[in-house]
């Protein structure tokens, strides 16, 4: 809420998790708005119904005003030459760059074409350049995806793996789904259960701010079809580690 024109802090807010409610407690004083619980609520990107309403032009008319507040509320002297295009780049940049994976319309045309070569084992596509946004803090999520799958008849172009993986990435997202989207994405497209997708990455949340960690990554990995299978998994885990 905003008092003479500026915002307080908001305690006990309520949030919806699922059926469930949860209070949560916020400050200026670094607390987390939701502490270190990180609720994820589904698979699927959490999106309104609305969310396609407005146009790209008018979200980002929408998002220049509201991030030139922000600027303001800082101290920021937006008269300078410097600082005076920001809020209209960052708006173009949520929109049409680092979350242009939230709307379908964006979402790569994958062709399929027959395993005319008859390739039976699994093939690998690994170090795919992987560049994500943490839904919690909106910071950056920079790593590598490693994916593998086994033709069930048909195959993809290698490109196209890339381009599956960096349209998921590009939208606020936890690691954990970010990993299935992908797997299920690829299960949809080559309509095999024979997918393993590995993806290993900073997040920036960890090492720019709270513990302020630099060293550390998190790996997560989707294991379906035959990558159950211990000797299939190792023998993934062997190209890409």
């Amino acid at each position: 809420m905003k008092v003479n024109g500026f915002v307080q802090p908001i305690t006990n807010t309520p949030r919806v998790n699922g059926n469930s409610h949860i209070s949560v407690k916020t400050d200026f004083n670094g607390h987390d708005i939701i502490g270190d619980n990180h609720i994820a609520t589904s698979i699927e990107t959490p999106m309104r119904e609305d969310a396609f309403v407005l146009s790209d032009e008018q979200k980002m008319a929408i998002i220049e005003e509201k991030f030139r507040d922000i600027m303001e509320t800082m101290g920021l002297d937006l008269s300078d030459d410097s600082l005076n295009g920001t809020p209209q780049r960052v708006a173009k940049m949520f929109v049409k760059e680092i979350f242009y994976g939230l709307n379908p319309e964006n979402k790569p045309k994958i062709s399929v074409f027959d395993n005319k070569f008859k390739y039976g084992e699994m093939l690998v596509e690994k170090n795919i350049n992987l560049n994500s946004t943490c839904e919690h803090h909106f910071l950056p999520i920079v790593g590598k995806a490693h994916v593998a799958y086994v033709s069930n008849g048909e195959v993809i172009g290698l490109s196209k793996i890339n381009r599956i993986v960096d349209y998921f990435a590009r939208r606020p997202q936890v690691q954990e789904r970010l990993t299935v989207q992908i797997a299920n994405e690829l299960k949809r497209v080559l309509k095999t259960e024979d997918v393993a997708v590995l993806i290993d990455a900073k997040h920036l949340c960890v090492s720019s701010r709270g513990i302020q960690d630099e060293s550390s990554s998190t790996v997560t990995v989707e294991y379906s079809g035959i990558f159950k299978n211990q000797q299939k998994r190792d023998e993934f885990l062997k190209y890409v580690l």
